[in-house]
């Protein structure tokens, strides 16, 4: 187990382990009980996953293969993301599939 902040991280192993001493939390008739219609109404009340105004930006399905790419960002751009901390290349990069996602949509 490791300790960053707020957050406890628990590897694979340590989380079977757990799970083995029945340790574990899951209240798995209530995960089973729950319906899809449930989950997706759920998903549209929580307003917590995208910032405000970013309701159409959401990509689902697996990420596409990344390509190995040298960029020239603003400074304070860069900053701006590097700032949000550990993943700020994922950020970025889901940004950027933001926008050509919208884009597409438009017929541009």
């Amino acid at each position: 187990m490791t300790k960053s902040g707020g957050t406890v991280r628990y590897s694979a192993d340590q989380i079977k382990a757990m799970i083995a001493r029945g340790e574990d939390h899951t209240d798995g008739a209530k995960v089973d009980a729950t319906s899809e219609a449930d989950i997706e109404r759920h998903a549209a009340e929580d307003d917590s996953v995208l910032p405000e105004g970013w309701e159409d930006a959401a990509v689902i399905g697996l990420p596409a293969r990344k390509e190995h790419l040298n960029i020239r960002i603003d400074a304070e751009v860069l900053r701006w993301f590097k700032a949000t901390g550990k993943g700020y290349q994922t950020r970025m990069n889901n940004v950027l599939r933001a926008f050509v996602e919208s884009r597409r949509r438009m017929g541009q």
